[in-house]
């Protein structure tokens, strides 16, 4: 089992820095970008989701400090 240990870390190497930006290169040649268009609507869109979150959590922290209040004034 040592010589397998060993075999495997030869095998995993870590490459050169050379042949690590090679190899990055290579990968970010395969990713498909979004168009201008794509991200824009995409950016639109997680503002839009963001802002019905806050206002989603913005009423129920107003409901729940209201239900708090009513339960102190009646406890009171």
């Amino acid at each position: 089992t040592m010589r397998t240990n060993l075999q495997r870390s030869d095998s995993m190497a870590k490459p050169s820095v050379g042949e690590f930006v090679r190899q990055v290169r290579q990968e970010v040649s395969k990713v498909t970008w979004p168009t201008r268009k794509e991200a824009t609507q995409s950016v639109i869109m997680v503002f839009v989701m963001v802002a019905i979150a806050a206002l989603f959590f913005f009423a129920v922290d107003t409901l729940l400090a209201w239900l708090v209040q009513l339960a102190l004034s009646i406890g009171g």
